[in-house]
């Protein structure tokens, strides 16, 4: 199916290997590219790489950018999140003919995204609140000191930017939000040079508001809670519920909780290494199809990049 794509992967990490993983299945052969010094990657001349007509760029966020300034005439290129951490980066990207750029917030394909975009099926109503809190304790574990999530040179937003960034996307991709507040950024482990914990609040509408609560320094914890006039969607670890109606009475006519509407069993690792598949499938049916990719979208991924810069 994918025969004529010459692709290139560049990086070869922990999540790296999660996207090789997804290419052998779907029978595509790809050539591994990592520069010789991590240090000195911009010295390396890439002429080697522009017999290649697919990229994916798996490398570490900083050096994002570079990659993509030197291959995106190229070809398709399929970029891990964020584009890039650094502001003035940031605005040459915006510069760049995204056509055949995807970058990979694989959220959008996540199970509570799939039950959020058809929210209507359910009779839900209007939003007027959400929350979402995601937590690990990546930051208690020996290694995390010379993890790159925890060293400010090249993860400057830490936690910030490397988890909550999906959520932001999230809630881009499914609401309208009118302002964001300045995030609160902290370093509550005290182990490296970035941040461990990230509070972010924002308006979606007329003034609904929705609160993302990211940390590595928790037992794990997955909840989220999306509440509609007339119903609610709530996540809690690996259950999802969708209940509704708003009014719903007990025998003496006094309000009691809503009823389940839908019960949905996930796991967040299933789910998680699912959206990445569902992301991956999309890239590669566009690519091998030869269309280009919403400039909407990828204004949308740029305009949350801007918040992590």
């Amino acid at each position: 199916m994918y025969k004529n794509l010459k692709v290139c992967i560049i990086g070869d990490g922990v999540h790296s290997k999660r996207i090789q993983k997804i290419l052998k299945i779907y029978k595509v052969n790809f050539y591994i590219y990592k520069p010789d010094s991590k240090k000195n990657y911009k010295k390396k001349n890439l002429k080697e790489l522009k017999k290649f007509n697919v990229f994916f760029i798996i490398s570490p966020n900083h050096t994002h950018y570079h990659y993509i300034k030197s291959l995106y005439k190229n070809g398709y290129i399929f970029c891990e999140k964020p584009p890039t951490n650094n502001r003035s980066e940031l605005k040459k990207l915006k510069r760049i003919d995204s056509k055949k750029i995807y970058y990979n917030f694989n959220f959008r394909f996540s199970k509570i995204s799939q039950i959020l975009k058809n929210r209507n099926k359910y009779n839900l109503g209007k939003l007027i609140y959400a929350n979402i809190i995601s937590g690990k304790g990546l930051a208690f574990k020996p290694e995390y000191k010379k993890n790159r999530r925890s060293n400010a040179k090249v993860c400057p937003k830490g936690v910030f930017e490397m988890v909550t960034i999906h959520w932001l996307d999230l809630i881009y991709h499914l609401f309208n939000v009118n302002k964001i507040h300045k995030p609160q950024l902290t370093n509550l482990s005290k182990v490296g040079t970035s941040y461990d914990n990230s509070n972010i609040r924002l308006e979606i509408d007329q003034k609904v508001t929705a609160e993302i609560f990211c940390t590595y320094t928790s037992p794990v914890i997955d909840k989220k809670i999306f509440i509609f006039k007339n119903g609610i969607v709530e996540q809690n670890e690996n259950v999802i519920l969708i209940k509704g109606p708003a009014i719903n009475y007990d025998r003496n006519k006094f309000l009691k909780q809503p009823k389940i509407i839908k019960k949905i069993n996930v796991s967040e690792k299933r789910d998680y290494q699912d959206s990445l598949f569902k992301s991956v499938k999309f890239f590669l049916d566009n690519t091998r199809k030869k269309k280009n990719f919403s400039k909407k979208e990828n204004a949308q991924s740029l305009k949350v990049n801007n918040m992590i810069v």
